[in-house]
């Protein structure tokens, strides 16, 4: 993909540090251009970027022809000016080849180089008519939303930041961490364009006091975003480390949802109610039997729509922030819990994010605490304790279903296998909701079906798209 940009030296810079967050080990990026073009500029803050604060000196290679940098990131970075090179045959003293199989090569002059590198990056720049701007063409997969994200950033006063990826989700959102003299902030990078809803819910829930990021700079239409930084305190991370928090940690979430459950919900979100329901469990009848060698599993849409009408359809919904675990909140001592990842937010039964934070997919919650905090949203909110728990036992059945069928389908279409770990858990919490005699209906409809032992699992996973 080939994109174009007159930029100035900021975005230069800009454009170099986005390209530093996502290179990779073995990756060439060739930088052509005519001398006093800016590639050694742009070399530089590439180099810097990645050193972040035990960056080093980076002068011009000119004479020396290389200069490597040890690459904190985990690799090494080979800076190459080939301006002086006489013959390819050269390159092997030099050890260029080797480097370009195992280093992040940034190469001048790729022009004398024999071969290309296959799959390399090429960032041409070339003078313009005003001298303090130059023309810019960048050659890379992705190269447009590389570009725009390096102009969002530098528009917004951040184009001297470092730029570093941060750990995305199971969606095609990308998020990285922005370093400059003025702080830290998260570039939020939704390709579908698709922010209005992280904006309106970040809004609602900032006015009424809950732990929404501030706004600093926004792109709605582009799909760029750039938000406060609220740490990196997720609640998984402080539970990983200090295990003895757990029940203190979870009486704070179940806090939260009960305050969050008293204001009226917002007329801009979407309900969950049981035919919604019913749909969106159809994913695991789509993508889970069949890949486990199974059949069947038609049955249960309907019975999810038929049993939430009788055992749920009678509550006034709530607010739920919908994806609410423990990787999406942040622990911020006694400030009001973090919160990212609430666009998807709908109005519900009351349970259901409740059992998305007890019953997490991705760490086992004690059964104990799950009791304890089930009882204590009961007593603050005085709701039904027998129907709470028949609806709890509902949602927790159905919201799993649905991540067995959405884990199947990110390994065989997306080929992202590593969510397949996970089954065996989400299965324990099927079986565990099924056991309610409520659902003895759904149970019998379930237990047809084969469980992701560890013989399904791998069968899952040699199917895996590549």
């Amino acid at each position: 993909m080939t994109t174009r940009l007159i930029a100035d030296e900021d975005l230069t810079a800009a454009l170099a540090r986005m390209l530093a967050a996502t290179a990779r080990p073995g990756q060439a990026i060739l930088l052509d251009g005519p001398v006093g073009a800016g590639k050694t500029h742009f070399a530089r803050a590439f180099i810097r970027a990645r050193q972040g604060d035990a960056a080093e000196d980076v002068p011009s290679p000119t004479f020396t022809l290389v200069q490597t940098y040890d690459d904190p990131l985990g690799t090494e970075i080979w800076h190459a000016d080939l301006y002086r090179l006489t013959d390819p045959s050269e390159l092997d003293e030099l050890g260029l080849d080797e480097a370009l199989e195992s280093a992040i090569c940034l190469i001048e002059w790729p022009d004398r180089l024999e071969r290309l590198p296959d799959g390399a990056t090429t960032v041409a720049l070339a003078a313009h008519g005003n001298p303090d701007l130059r023309r810019i063409t960048l050659i890379a997969p992705d190269a447009a939303r590389i570009a725009q994200r390096a102009a969002f950033v530098a528009g917004a006063g951040w184009a001297d930041a470092r730029v570093l990826p941060l750990a995305g989700d199971a969606s095609a959102r990308r998020f990285f961490r922005l370093a400059g003299p003025q702080g830290s902030a998260v570039l939020m990078d939704d390709p579908s364009g698709a922010c209005g809803p992280f904006l309106a819910m970040t809004g609602w829930l900032r006015d009424r006091g809950f732990g929404a990021p501030a706004i600093l700079a926004q792109d709605g239409a582009a799909g760029l975003l750039l938000v406060e930084d609220l740490g990196d305190d997720l609640l998984a991370r402080v539970l990983e480390r200090d295990p003895a928090m757990a029940p203190a940690i979870y009486d704070r979430v179940t806090d939260f949802l009960v305050d969050l459950h008293r204001h009226p919900v917002p007329d801009f979100v979407a309900p969950l109610d049981g035919p919604t329901l019913a749909e969106q469990v159809g994913l695991f009848a789509e993508w889970y039997p069949q890949a486990a060698g199974g059949t069947g599993g038609e049955k249960i849409a309907p019975l999810v729509a038929r049993l939430h009408a009788e055992l749920a359809a009678d509550v006034p919904p709530v607010l739920s922030l919908r994806d609410f675990h423990a990787e999406n909140l942040l622990w911020r001592g006694d400030a009001p819990l973090g919160l990212i990842d609430y666009q998807d937010a709908v109005a519900c039964h009351p349970a259901y994010d409740l059992v998305s934070a007890l019953q997490d997919a991705r760490r086992d919650v004690d059964p104990a605490i799950e009791a304890a905090c089930i009882t204590r949203y009961l007593a603050a909110t005085r709701l039904d304790a027998d129907r709470f728990r028949a609806a709890y036992a509902l949602l927790g059945a159905q919201r799993n279903l649905r991540i067995m069928g959405i884990f199947t389908r990110l390994c065989l279409r997306d080929g992202k296998p590593r969510y397949l770990d996970f089954m065996p858990r989400v299965w324990g919490y099927v079986r565990r909701n099924l056991a309610h005699p409520a659902l003895a209906p759904l149970a019998g409809a379930v237990a047809a079906l084969p469980a992701p032992d560890e013989a399904v699992i791998e069968r899952i996973r040699c199917r895996c798209a590549r």
